[in-house]
């Protein structure tokens, strides 16, 4: 049996991947954000391809 909350990988790309952030302009400040404050990870990232 399945649990009740299971996410997808593709899904968890779509709505907060690199590319997601950047296609929209609130995303860029979201990414220039975590640039400025020196961030290892500036978006999630996908450990074997969504």
């Amino acid at each position: 049996m399945k649990r009740t909350l299971e996410g997808t990988k593709a899904k968890r790309q779509k709505v907060s991947g690199f590319r997601a952030r950047m296609s929209t302009p609130g995303g860029q400040e979201v990414i220039n954000r975590r640039r400025a404050k020196g961030r290892h990870k500036l978006a999630i990232e996908a450990k074997n391809r969504a």
